[in-house]
């Protein structure tokens, strides 16, 4: 059985969060997943996006939900 292939459109890049020794990068992109609708996109990506880890898609809703709640953290209870 053939695997089903993964398209990915990076609409918008936002910014990286962070980077490793090897080069990948964990980024926030707007993206659209096989052809779908865009969708907020909190990834880790190999360099020039050759491979791509784990992540979060969020629909324009959950981002709207998770941005009221971050405005709620604070910092200082969050351990470096």
């Amino acid at each position: 059985m053939a695997a089903t292939q993964i398209t990915s459109t990076v609409v918008k890049s936002i910014g990286v969060i962070a980077e490793n020794k090897s080069g990948w990068k964990r980024e926030v992109n707007i993206i659209k997943w096989n052809e779908g609708k865009a969708k907020l996109d909190i990834r880790d990506w190999g360099p020039d996006h050759a491979k791509v880890g784990k992540g979060i898609s969020l629909t324009k809703e959950e981002v709207a939900i998770l941005k009221s709640l971050l405005e709620e953290v604070n910092l200082d209870d969050i351990e470096a």
